[in-house]
């Protein structure tokens, strides 16, 4: 059957070259010996090495299309919470961007979306009885995907804030954490405070979260007299990940979760030096967000902490090196960051 039909019918933008390159890339450090891992050339220069620290690091380098996901068992109280226009529904359309490992990011076939949000995403098709199908949005396109019935859900590394809450409802995933990544030698040990980062160029996204963060540390710094922050601005994580690379910056300021991943596979190339919440100074959560009132999100919470009870919640977070990041519990609607 057809999803349930819902207002303000828009359209979404396709994705530029540049950005389908970025993802089919991975932004990883190691592009070439990753992609070796993949395959069946297990003599590409590097491969063995990359794989080797993927696995010591708990995490996989496969990057078929054939990810053998870990599943878990269909809810029954959570699809006792399916809306009635969702009851005989047979497939949920849920968006996903794919420009970032571990997140989600496209695989060898530069098509399937895959990576720890489409993994979720199944894990709570499997507890709701539906076929997942993901359709792949660029990030600032979620909202319109939700509200024209392109997709039923959005799972997509989003921040639940206030603003967001009159449009969305939202059910809890994962903590909303920062972090701070530097080159594997650099002399800079530890970034805990506004302090540490005065005088250094750092790459952030604009209009994030981190990069409100990182301009009140910047104006706090400067309020003290100390150096200011050169903040630096690029297309693409991948480009970013160059930059940090071949010295042009210190630092990168964005999600930890891709920090976390580059700094476990690629360990003689980068290091986590810092972690700060996305919602500093107040807490974040991240969230699969729905239409505001067509009540999928309980049901949805309900699959989530279904999977959280059986294990394979945690199983799926540690696939991709994120455990630090777990819930213990799913909230609809939990309390999201102040409007500014």
């Amino acid at each position: 059957m057809s999803r349930p039909t819902t207002r303000n019918l828009v359209g979404s933008r396709p994705r530029s070259p540049r950005s389908r390159a970025a993802a089919a890339l991975l932004v990883l450090p190691l592009v070439a010996a990753l992609a070796a891992c993949s395959s069946s050339n297990a003599e590409e220069p590097g491969g063995n090495q990359l794989e080797a620290d993927a696995k010591a690091a708990g995490l996989t380098v496969n990057l078929t299309p054939d990810q053998d996901r870990i599943t878990t068992t269909e809810s029954a109280e959570a699809v006792a919470l399916l809306p009635e226009a969702y009851a005989d529904v047979d497939t949920l359309t849920i968006a996903v961007s794919a420009y970032v490992a571990p997140l989600s990011f496209l695989a060898d076939d530069e098509k399937t979306p895959i990576g720890n949000e489409t993994d979720i995403a199944h894990l709570i098709g499997d507890a709701l009885g539906k076929e997942v199908q993901l359709e792949v949005k660029a990030w600032a396109d979620w909202p319109l995907a939700l509200q024209s019935g392109d997709v039923d859900a959005t799972i997509a590394n989003v921040t639940v804030t206030e603003e967001r809450k009159e449009l969305f409802d939202f059910s809890s995933y994962r903590v909303d954490q920062l972090g701070w990544l530097v080159q594997a030698d650099s002399e800079i040990a530890e970034i805990d405070e506004a302090a540490d980062v005065a005088g250094l160029t750092v790459a952030v996204g604009s209009g994030t979260n981190q990069e409100k963060i990182l301009l009140a540390w910047d104006e706090a710094n400067q309020a003290e007299g100390l150096e200011p922050v050169n903040i630096e601005y690029f297309e693409n994580d991948g480009d970013t990940t160059l930059a940090l690379q071949s010295g042009r910056i210190d630092a990168t300021f964005g999600p930890n979760a891709t920090s976390a991943y580059k700094a476990a596979v690629a360990p003689q190339d980068f290091k986590v030096v810092g972690i700060v919440n996305g919602g500093w100074p107040d807490t974040a959560q991240i969230a699969a967000a729905t239409l505001k009132g067509n009540d999928l999100a309980p049901a949805i919470t309900a699959a989530i902490n279904h999977a959280i009870e059986d294990g394979s919640y945690d199983k799926v977070l540690e696939r991709w090196g994120l455990t630090d990041e777990a819930v213990t519990e799913s909230e609809t609607n939990p309390a999201g960051l102040p409007k500014s």
